[in-house]
């Protein structure tokens, strides 16, 4: 089974949305993440631990997910400590656009993908989910406009 380690705080800053809400509010962008990545592995076989930097704030709840937040490490050097915990380290994928922490892991025997292309790979649904959402709203506008028109 594949091993997923994503580095959220990397990837929150290559997500342009949730770089914004993070910006207004630091716990909501993170709730965003865990949530679009627990739907992205919703289907799939696989193990997740999400990291991010800091002490626990707020608990997030996600069904697929393992959230692991570095208390006084950073989330690069927890991230590392894991993979180094790993025996087979060929089903390891961490996600990140950190070099040092991709080099790392690279002469670990780990694949990587930058967070920028996980990033859109997450976002794929979303887009479909806006979408049907604005449709949703416009027929709703309509709805209210057949109703109090006289």
């Amino acid at each position: 089974m594949k091993k997923y380690i994503i580095d959220g705080n990397n990837l929150i800053g290559k997500i342009r949305s949730l770089s914004i809400l993070q910006s207004k509010d630091k716990q909501a962008s993170r709730e965003k993440l865990a949530f679009l990545i627990d739907r992205y592995f919703t289907n799939k076989k696989a193990e997740v631990s999400l990291h991010f930097d800091g002490f626990v704030n707020n608990k997030i709840n996600t069904p697929r997910i393992n959230l692991i937040y570095s208390n006084e490490l950073s989330a690069d050097e927890r991230i590392k400590k894991q993979i180094e915990s790993v025996l087979n380290r060929r089903n390891l994928i961490v996600i990140s656009s950190d070099n040092n922490l991709k080099e790392f892991a690279k002469v670990c025997g780990c694949k990587c993908i930058q967070s920028e292309e996980f990033g859109k790979e997450l976002l794929k649904g979303e887009n479909i989910d806006d979408e049907e959402s604005r449709i949703k709203a416009m027929d709703d506008v309509n709805m209210f406009k057949k109703l109090f028109e006289s």
